[in-house]
């Protein structure tokens, strides 16, 4: 086993440095990563969902060079701590922005990607993950960047025309 993981390590490390070896040049943020920059910052958030609400705080950094957003949010569910991760980055060659979640409330990561509408300063993003019976569902996220303050965000499932939660987001001063 240790050398099967050796292997994938030297694997993974000879495919990261192949393209400055070959004389590329390594991926630099371009001004689809200035989208997701406008988030980085300290936030307030207050989420609604079937008439409940909770309110909690999220930190959002450029990480990784510039390419990816990372966020790491902290809020209470329920009446039980729940915690989020959240990875966001463009990806050129597939000219999609590309989104991948993980919370203290479940081990299947939800993996979105789509599109940003510049125009209403909107990123909407798709994919399929477990729904609330475990099933596989349509998941659509979408996330308008208000003001330079202010995020609002709303996650539907399947063909709702009704988001399941929405979370209103406001900088920190």
């Amino acid at each position: 086993m240790k050398t099967v993981r050796c292997f994938c390590a030297v694997a993974l490390v000879a495919a990261l440095v192949a393209p400055a070896a070959r004389g590329q040049d390594a991926p630099k943020p371009g001004p689809e990563h200035e989208i997701l920059k406008k988030q980085e910052g300290n936030w307030d958030l207050v989420m609604k969902f079937g008439g409940g609400e909770s309110k909690g705080t999220v930190t959002y950094k450029m990480d990784l060079g510039g390419l990816w957003l990372s966020g790491a949010l902290e809020s209470e569910l329920f009446g039980t701590k729940f915690q989020g991760r959240s990875l966001e980055t463009y990806d050129a060659a597939k000219k999609k922005y590309i989104s991948v979640w993980t919370d203290s409330m479940s081990t299947q990561p939800m993996v979105m990607e789509g599109t940003y509408d510049k125009d209403k300063k909107t990123l909407t993003l798709t994919g399929e993950h477990p729904g609330q019976d475990g099933k596989p569902a349509k998941w659509k996220s979408v996330t308008t960047l208000t003001d330079d303050n202010t995020i609002n965000f709303s996650m539907f499932v399947g063909d709702d025309k009704e988001p399941m939660f929405t979370i209103v987001y406001k900088r920190k001063k």
